[in-house]
């Protein structure tokens, strides 16, 4: 059994799908944490009706820490206590709203996963209904989802899989994350099992999939 962490600053409207795989003994895996930067983060609700450790860790109790890189490795530091005490496997990003220090991506090297709502490279950078508002503002006919590893670059880490979603023309932000959130789900699930059976590799800034 794999033991997963999820930070998560939203809904983590995702995470239920694991939940549920869970559940349904879909997916041989244990969410042993969830950590939110967001005292009032649902997901951090959605982790106690599910009996999951739920987790809030304050930024801004770091607030002393003038330079802005410092501050952000301080908070990682505490994640990562919390991370290393559950004795965590896997970290999952779903919809968590703040970048880490490249600290914390060295010491869980293509160990953390993120889900971004768009088929990186293209609209990276930006997040939830951002992104798909660009997407739409750029007149794309097609969009999707992409799980990748997570390093020191703004979603540029080794992309694990994608999957598209059609656009239709009657779409608005809301209705494209909806749907985007269904792939987003396969692909998360999909990751996890990889992960969990050794069948993922990286080798410089490709992630490979093994037979």
């Amino acid at each position: 059994m794999i033991r997963l962490a999820v930070l998560a600053s939203t809904k983590a409207t995702d995470m239920q799908a694991i939940i549920d795989a869970i559940n349904d003994r879909k997916l041989d895996a244990e969410i042993s944490i969830v950590i939110s930067d967001k005292k009032d983060a649902y997901a951090l609700e959605r982790a106690k009706n599910h009996g999951i450790k739920a987790v809030f860790i304050d930024y801004g109790k770091f607030g002393y820490i003038k330079d802005k890189e410092q501050r952000r490795e301080a908070f990682d530091r505490e994640i990562a206590k919390a991370l290393d005490k559950e004795k965590v496997d896997l970290i999952l990003l779903i919809g968590y709203m703040k970048f880490l220090s490249k600290w914390f991506t060295q010491q869980y090297k293509n160990k953390i996963m993120n889900i971004h709502p768009s088929l990186l490279p293209k609209f990276a950078g930006g997040m939830d209904k951002d992104v798909h508002r660009a997407v739409l503002d750029a007149g794309e006919r097609v969009t999707g989802c992409t799980l990748h590893f997570v390093d020191e670059s703004p979603d540029g880490g080794p992309i694990i899989l994608q999957k598209e979603v059609r656009i239709s023309l009657s779409d608005d932000a809301q209705s494209l994350k909806e749907k985007v959130q269904k792939a987003e789900q396969e692909i998360i699930l999909k990751g996890i099992r990889l992960f969990a059976q050794g069948k993922l590799a990286v080798k410089g800034k490709k992630a490979i999939i093994k037979n």
